[in-house]
């Protein structure tokens, strides 16, 4: 038990990694992946997959009532890579679209962070090259 416990703790400090990925944390726990879901499950009631979507799911869920982000970058920031799997995933846990959700929750307390500030507390944003170094070809300036 202690070692899912440790696992569970891992996946609680990265969630937002989208290479988080079963086979590490269940390496990070000692045991196979297929033995390790069965443990989590008998500890915690659902998969460490279930798991993992329903963090991403309550962080979007904040940062769709607090932040002037679109849908897409909260996709990004609570790490899912594709916003369609973000929003199937999201409708399936709250019932509503990401969109139709913070339509709902907004204005209900205080004004929405600005998206830049939300992404540098996030750590959205890269640091700029050094004096001399370039981008590379695939990043915008």
């Amino acid at each position: 038990m202690r070692q899912v416990r440790l696992a569970k703790d891992a996946m609680d400090r990265d969630w937002a990694d989208p290479g988080l990925d079963l086979g590490a944390v269940a390496a990070h726990a000692g045991y196979s992946r297929y033995h390790f879901i069965r443990a989590f499950k008998e500890a915690y009631g659902e998969t460490p997959g279930q798991y993992l979507t329903h963090r991403r799911i309550e962080r979007a869920e904040d940062l769709l009532r607090t932040a002037n982000l679109s849908v897409t970058e909260i996709c990004h920031l609570v790490g899912f890579s594709s916003v369609g799997t973000f929003s199937a995933r999201f409708k399936a846990w709250t019932g509503l679209t990401p969109s139709e959700y913070r339509t709902k929750h907004v204005g209900r307390g205080a004004a929405l962070i600005p998206g830049c500030y939300a992404m540098l507390w996030a750590g959205g944003f890269r640091p700029a090259p050094a004096p001399g170094q370039q981008r590379n070809s695939g990043e915008a300036g």
